[in-house]
């Protein structure tokens, strides 16, 4: 978790303006490191001989100031402890005062002078014998505040009785404000020591001078001698604590208080705490923004929520036979379009097109699920958990012997719910273990941070270097993941650069465009490869689609790359430092984590040379799935946070395909479409249906693409004079991965067109991000349909 976040979680929200500034503090670092990086790209010829280690005299000035701003911190801590420490004794002297009272009114005299023993003397005497002593002394007085021996009137109890709660009080008051202020020290020592951190990462050098042991240390707040009687103040009040709550047991006191304190943090800062560290998880988690387009937000669900149209009165609309009341959620536009899709689901049912009722039924189920999934009025994996249940419930699937009778409903459940969990889903699960190990454990970012640290300062080798570190990511970690981790590791050249340089730009295109591209590297990269491996029978080698995919990625991106160059010229004011490899070796966990890689990865490679041991390459992913979780490498929190959404929509659009499959209805659509292709051979085909998918997964999602498209693509392949349905599904899958002309045409562009400066500015706009995209889709596509098809015929699909 970032430091700044952790600040936000721990701090008492009264004292927040008093914590360390840690990140107007990174602000500064920030600009220090823009401004060493400008001052050396103008004090060199040469780009290529910049380092990232200022001259020396510069440095000094950046101690300087940096110094300047840590003592302005230390100097607001200094004197804001100094006050609330003030404030507390003065308050811990009235309460052990009208504590003592208390114990004078109620007649246990004795014991109240105990408590009120000078507090001076107290705070300079050993806590543990203080406490110790006067327990006993408690002891020899009995129940002193039991009231058992109160005989003086219902009244006089009662008020007894009400001040005593009110001491109570005031005793956890100080308790946790004491305890607050304890964490307060702690928490600004640690940020010293983060910022000090930081300033050497980003400036390339330490500091001068031990500031944390010199200078923060010797302050007041930090002192030993400071916090030993902190910690006194605490003691004693638990002590007061004791004497009227739990007739004087300091450990039960003890535990009483600890216990106010979690109940003051869990109530009084519910709010921050419960929404900050849900957008934490959810960070941390998916690595994403809230405009993933698998975890859409549902309209439906915003509507009644933020704009309130349950609470709002029912439009009203008067005709002769009265005035009818309609609710307000009707007439909203994602209901209507919801309404109109039900409409055209029941109208598919009932006008008869097909003779069959099954494959009539199942044209229904099909055109309802593809309007559902392209217009996501309803989240992508509830239509596909929507799917087992009107397949099911409209007898939609036949058996598959040679009578193909209309299954009932128990035997369709039976039927659909076997075909859901196949090898594939097992092959994805596998492949989000492998990324999720591979990001925990930093070996993605420190292979990439390595990597991009010998791509020189030449602006055109920078952008080269992190497209094909972007690709080689989405190859292992997901086209998810990918841009993300990216983006994380160049914030320190995107923060360097003047805002009229267009090096940001085409840095973060690069990447978005780059992780496209390798989400057909390898069979795991992205849904729709998976889906594409669903629908090839055999399934291709992981070597094969190696041999296919790769060479295309690499020519995609160069020509992607050179394309960027001619219409961004990114080289005009850039301002590039090297990024600094991490210094850090590999330890034994990440050895191990990549050698469980690589065994997979290989096995996965001769999965068909050794089938007749493990059947499928969906049995070898769970070896990476045993092993990492079984070792404790990843916990049952790493595996909540998988994407199951994408889980649920393949396994919806398994049950889909089987279900079009086994109605008939796919063999009558490749009948229709064979006729209109009859003339053409495999590579006109080919050509035709990759320029029909590459428009419709630009619009919609490249796995709701895939979804709707490949199976269909398949049956057609098979259906040719000339079969070759291997061939024309895995070009398919390549080209949904192709379209990347909108910025909502994939993962990828959605977080590219999200990122923004420290200002909140966004570095992409809509227009530039079309005027860009669709020509890199154009490239992607012919080098597809030219390099990828003649990749395909070598391999025999």
């Amino acid at each position: 978790m970032k430091f700044s976040r952790t600040v936000q979680f721990n701090a008492v929200p009264e004292w927040s303006s008093y914590y360390i500034g840690y990140s107007n503090l990174k602000k500064l670092i920030h600009s220090l490191e823009a401004d060493a990086a400008t001052r050396l790209a103008l004090g060199h010829h040469d780009a290529e001989r910049i380092s990232l280690i200022p001259h020396e005299e510069s440095t000094t000035e950046y101690d300087a100031i940096f110094r300047r701003a840590l003592d302005d911190e230390l100097g607001k801590i200094c004197r804001f402890y100094s006050e609330k420490e003030t404030e507390l004794l003065a308050e811990l002297g009235r309460l052990e005062k009208d504590i003592h009272d208390f114990h004078v009114r109620a007649g246990v005299e004795e014991a109240s002078t105990s408590s009120g023993s000078s507090y001076t003397a107290h705070r300079h005497s050993d806590v543990e014998s203080v406490a110790i002593e006067r327990h006993e002394m408690l002891d020899k007085n009995g129940d002193g505040m039991s009231m058992e021996n109160y005989n003086e009137g219902d009244g006089q109890f009662l008020e007894i009785s009400d001040l005593k709660i009110m001491l109570k009080k005031r005793a956890i008051a100080l308790y946790v404000s004491l305890s607050e202020l304890r964490a307060y020290v702690q928490l600004n020592r640690t940020g010293f020591g983060k910022a000090l951190k930081k300033y050497a990462k980003c400036i390339g050098r330490e500091m001068s001078g031990n500031y944390v042991p010199d200078v923060v240390e010797r302050s007041y707040p930090f002192l030993h001698s400071t916090r030993d009687a902190l910690e006194e103040e605490i003691a004693e009040v638990n002590f007061l604590y004791a004497s009227i709550s739990t007739n004087g047991d300091i450990g039960q006191a003890k535990l009483e208080l600890q216990g106010h304190l979690r109940e003051y943090v869990v109530w009084e800062r519910n709010t921050v705490w419960r929404e900050m560290m849900g957008i934490e998880k959810n960070i941390q988690g998916v690595g994403l923004t809230n405009q993933s387009l698998l975890v859409s937000s549902n309209p439906i669900a915003d509507a009644l929520e933020h704009k309130g149209v349950l609470n709002q009165p029912p439009i009203e609309i008067r005709t002769r036979l009265g005035a009818i009341r309609l609710p307000r959620i009707i007439f909203n536009s994602s209901f209507a379009l919801l309404a109109i899709i039900a409409v055209v689901f029941v109208t598919l049912l009932a006008v008869p097109i097909f003779d069959q009722p099954e494959q009539q039924s199942c044209l229904a189920i099909l055109i309802a699920a593809s309007l559902l999934w392209a217009t996501e009025v309803i989240p992508l994996f509830v239509t596909s958990m929507l799917i087992p249940l009107l397949i099911i419930v409209f007898r939609t699937v036949r058996s598959d012997d040679v009578y193909h009778e209309r299954l009932n409903a128990p035997d369709a459940t039976k039927y659909i719910f076997a075909a859901m969990w196949t090898p594939v889903i097992m092959l994805l699960l596998g492949g989000f273990s492998i990324a999720a190990a591979l990001s925990k454990y930093n070996i993605a970012k420190v292979i990439a941070t390595w990597v991009l640290s010998n791509a020189g300062t030449q602006p055109r080798n920078v952008l080269l270097t992190t497209m094909f570190v972007a690709m080689f990511l989405s190859m292992w970690i997901s086209n998810v993941a990918s841009p993300v981790l990216c983006l994380s590791i160049i914030q320190p050249l995107l923060r360097t650069q003047d805002t009229s340089s267009n090096f940001p730009k085409a840095l973060i295109l690069g990447i978005a465009f780059a992780s496209n591209i390798g989400g057909m590297a390898s069979p795991i990269a992205s849904p729709q490869n998976v889906i594409a491996l669903q629908n090839m029978y055999p399934n291709p080698s992981w070597l094969a689609w190696f041999f296919i995919a790769i060479p295309v990625c690499i020519f995609s991106i160069l020509l992607i790359w050179l394309m960027m160059l001619v219409t961004l010229n990114p080289a005009k004011g850039a301002i590039i430092t090297k990024i600094q490899r991490s210094n850090d070796k590999f330890n034994r966990t990440q050895i191990f984590v990549s050698a469980v890689t690589l065994i997979t990865i290989v096995l996965w490679c001769a999965s068909h040379k050794i089938e007749s041991v493990f059947g499928d390459m969906g049995v070898l992913a769970i070896i990476p799935l045993v092993v990492f979780f079984g070792t404790g490498l990843l916990t049952k929190e790493d595996f909540n946070n998988f994407m199951w959404t994408i889980i649920i929509l393949a396994m919806g659009g398994i049950a889909l395909g089987k279900a079009v499959s086994s109605s008939g209805l796919l063999d009558t659509i490749a009948i229709g479409i064979r006729s209109v292709v009859s003339n053409m051979g495999i590579y006109g085909v080919m050509v035709v249906f990759g320029s029909l998918i590459l428009i419709i997964a630009t619009f919609i999602s490249h796995t709701v693409a895939a979804l709707i498209l490949l199976p269909i693509v398949a049956q057609v392949g098979q259906a040719m004079d000339d079969p070759h349905p291997n061939l024309l599904v895995m070009g398919a899958a390549l080209l949904c991965s192709c379209a990347m002309g909108l910025p909502t045409s994939g993962f990828p562009n959605v977080t590219a067109i999200c990122t923004t400066d420290d200002q909140g500015r966004p570095y992409l706009s809509v227009a530039l991000f079309i005027t860009r995209g669709v020509p890199a889709s154009v490239l992607a596509y012919i080098v597809v349909v030219t390099l990828g098809f003649c990749l395909m015929k070598i391999v025999g699909l």
